[in-house]
This record gives structure tokens, C-alpha cells and sequence, in this order.
């Protein structure tokens, strides 16, 4: 069975944005780090507000590559270490469970030829009564579908894959790190 962390200020980072989507369905994308045999921590997730309806969201790949960069470039280029887990939305609506159109696309992503992963991970989240529920899944090329086991975990100190937010944080780097800031 795979194993997944979280980091607490993931699950905040879903709970905000679940909750400003209301009943509109959004996802993105879910990168991490390895760590050992079976288990990967969920180092970042991207958002894309749009595309999604009450029934339905479609991950718009070109809105996911600036994250995808900056994520690697963060990391070194360690795609050993840090990589792609895979995909995550909400079902606002429904239950937490893939839906034959999740299960269809994410087969499309582990049998896509050579480029294809050996495993992604669907993430299937909703808020209730204002807590994030959340459904990981495996998909592997050979057509199996498993639950992956989820924990929440304290994100390391020295995590290079630390996200950036805001645009202070774009323009001057992270907020531990004092900003150099020259005056002209």
C-alpha cells in the first residue's frame, strides 16, 4: 500500500480554497518527495479555479506548467527525489469516490506511453461541516486501483520544496529569508 503525507498548511491551503469555490468543482496538480519505499510526502498542490462546474472539473494542463517549473527549480531538478504524485479535485457534490470519467483519465495518464508515470495519485476532496475530507487513490498501468494511506505530517524545517505564496514571496523569496531590497 502507498503511503502519503500532508503537511497542515496543505490542508489549510484546500480548506481556503474549497471553500471559495462553494459548489464549483476545482483541482490541480499534486507534486512531492519521495521519501522511502512506498512512501511519498505531498510537498505542494497547484489550484486552478477555473474549468470546474457543479459536476465536473477538467485540469487545463498549460495553467499548471509556471507551478510544475518553479516546483523542480525549487527542488534542485531532483526528479528522483521530487516529482509528479498526480492529480487532485473536489466533488463538492458527490462523495469522495473516483467517478467512472476520474478512473477513465487517470488510466489515460499511467498507460500514456513512454512518458507515462509508473503511478499516479487521484485526490478527491470536499469540506464538511467545514473540515477537508479527502479520498487518495493509486492508479497503476496494469488497470489496479488502490487506496493509498493518509497521514498528516509536520513539514520538515529545511524542505526545499517549501511553497512560495504571495507575491512577496515571488518577488523577494521566502519569509524566513530577509529581503534584499536596494533603493535607487
Amino acid at each position: 500500500m502507498l503511503k502519503l503525507t500532508i503537511h497542515p498548511d496543505t490542508i489549510e491551503r484546500l480548506s481556503s480554497e474549497l471553500a471559495r469555490a462553494g459548489r464549483r468543482e476545482i483541482g490541480g496538480v499534486l507534486v512531492g518527495e519521495h521519501v522511502e519505499r512506498n512512501t511519498f510526502r505531498i510537498a505542494d498542490i497547484s489550484v486552478q479555479r477555473h474549468g470546474g462546474d457543479r459536476s465536473c472539473f477538467i485540469r487545463q494542463p498549460e495553467a499548471h506548467k509556471a507551478f510544475m517549473d518553479d516546483f523542480f527549480s525549487r527542488t534542485g531538478e531532483a526528479y528522483e527525489r521530487f516529482n509528479y504524485l498526480g492529480e487532485w479535485h473536489s466533488h463538492p457534490s458527490f462523495s469522495t469516490e473516483p467517478s467512472p470519467t476520474d478512473i477513465r483519465q487517470m488510466m489515460e495518464i499511467v498507460t500514456d506511453g513512454a512518458d507515462a508515470p509508473p503511478f499516479a495519485v487521484l485526490m478527491i476532496t470536499r469540506l464538511e461541516r467545514g473540515k477537508v475530507v479527502c479520498t487518495p487513490c493509486v492508479f497503476s498501468p496494469d488497470g489496479r486501483v488502490e487506496l493509498a494511506e493518509l497521514a498528516v505530517a509536520s513539514r520538515p524545517n529545511d524542505d526545499p520544496a517549501k511553497p512560495r505564496r504571495g507575491w512577496f514571496s515571488r518577488w523577494f523569496g521566502r519569509p524566513e529569508t530577509p529581503p534584499v531590497v536596494r533603493l535607487i
